[in-house]
């Protein structure tokens, strides 16, 4: 069956609402860990993560950090208006030269009470390290989706990254209904977190500490790094019946040729990803180098990919040829990094190219990422969900997670 034939309905279970965790374990590594392995399941902890890996096992982990996303905007009257900064808006993709760039940034939001944003613009004080800043909104366009607004600030020579660190809040999933607290700073952020440009946490991570990844190191197991910004898309429920219908949301990566020469060496290995993003990216490299191998003179605005095309009839070259191609096509136009947009979707009927398993946590019913845990595992997922649930596992961004090698 075709994945766009799929109905979402077949992808759900009973979530009772005590089981989704409205924070975390202390420590981190101290979270439970469901091991699925070629069927068999049991049960550990996060911190003895290597004792359930094989020697040959290569990790990869997304280093996105998570911005302080959610502005909130006092009115005279006493309402707020609640600004989410979803991605960055214009012609530039580049996300490190975004948060460098000084007096105003343009975002693609989300705007909570819109109606009520009557005014040409909103402001609000801060301080940043003893000196007073003053924020300016402006809501310059309707978009279907969303809107687009531009902030600015006073005095303009702060870089935007300062600026949203200290006006917002940490973007905390819908789901966790509570406001942010000052723990949520550190508990919201994986520890190995570099490039900022995510409105929500890459969760798989969130249980790994320094002591795990030198335990890791120790154990002989490479540990490597990308970058795939997580969007507010990722908790976009499945409403259509079937999934043909389904708009799956589109998500950036920033590629560099360190790592894809990183990843080309250790291809003949069990590579594990850490989350449904880093598999996300890793994927999508394969087909990007594998349209490269079909379309040699392709232009660069036709490499990222869409949600259904990896499903279309082509010639499926092996991972090393697919890696290669993309390394070289960045090498021959001389660059060492390349930002570009990812909407694929993973769901059962896809043959995976590059990952051997995944470590995860548990998802939302009638999720596209329950529908890429089941494109791994198969049917078994009912299995892995109905254990989870029926030993006291924690769910979804702040809860427990699992193993899982098909």
């Amino acid at each position: 069956m075709h994945p766009k034939n799929l109905h979402i309905e077949d992808f759900t279970y009973s979530l009772p609402k005590e089981k989704i965790a409205l924070h975390p374990v202390h420590p981190r590594d101290s979270a439970k860990l469901l091991i699925y392995s070629k069927g068999r399941m049991g049960e550990d902890k996060y911190q003895n993560l290597s004792r359930h890996l094989s020697s040959d096992t290569v990790l990869i982990f997304n280093n996105t950090r998570v911005v302080n996303a959610r502005l909130l905007f006092p009115k005279s009257t006493g309402a707020v208006i609640e600004i989410f900064c979803l991605e960055p808006y214009g012609p530039s993709s580049d996300h490190e030269q975004f948060f460098a760039q000084t007096e105003s940034a343009l975002w693609k939001c989300m705007i909570g009470k819109a109606s009520k944003w009557k005014e040409k613009q909103l402001t609000k004080n801060i301080s940043i390290n003893g000196k007073d800043v003053r924020l300016t909104a402006e809501l310059k366009e309707r978009l279907e989706d969303a809107f687009v607004v531009e902030l600015s600030w006073t005095p303009g020579s702060i870089p935007h990254g300062k600026i949203i660190k200290n006006a917002g809040s940490v973007p905390l999933p819908p789901y966790i209904k509570r406001p942010a607290e000052k723990e949520d700073v550190q508990d919201y952020q994986t520890i190995y977190s570099e490039h900022e440009g995510s409105v929500a946490a890459p969760t798989a991570g969130l249980h790994f500490t320094n002591r795990m990844l030198e335990t890791l190191k120790k154990e002989g197991i490479p540990l490597l790094f990308t970058t795939h910004h997580v969007g507010a898309g990722t908790f976009k429920p499945v409403t259509s019946e079937i999934m043909e219908d389904h708009i799956m949301h589109q998500e950036w990566m920033s590629l560099s040729t360190k790592f894809l020469e990183q990843l080309l060496d250790h291809l003949d290995k069990q590579i594990i990803s850490v989350g449904t993003t880093s598999t996300r990216a890793l994927e999508s490299i394969y087909w990007m180098g594998n349209k490269i191998l079909n379309h040699p003179d392709i232009s660069p605005e036709n490499l990222k990919i869409t949600q259904w095309e990896v499903y279309e009839d082509q010639i499926a070259h092996s991972a090393e040829k697919a890696v290669s191609a993309l390394l070289n096509w960045l090498r021959t136009r001389k660059h060492d990094h390349l930002m570009i947009e990812t909407g694929i979707i993973i769901a059962p009927g896809y043959s995976f190219k590059i990952i051997k398993g995944l470590i995860t946590n548990f998802h939302l019913p009638q999720s596209t990422l329950l529908l890429l845990v089941s494109a791994l595992i198969g049917e078994d997922w009912k299995k892995v969900y109905r254990y989870a649930l029926d030993h006291n596992f924690r769910f979804l961004s702040y809860g427990d997670g699992s193993l899982l090698i098909p």
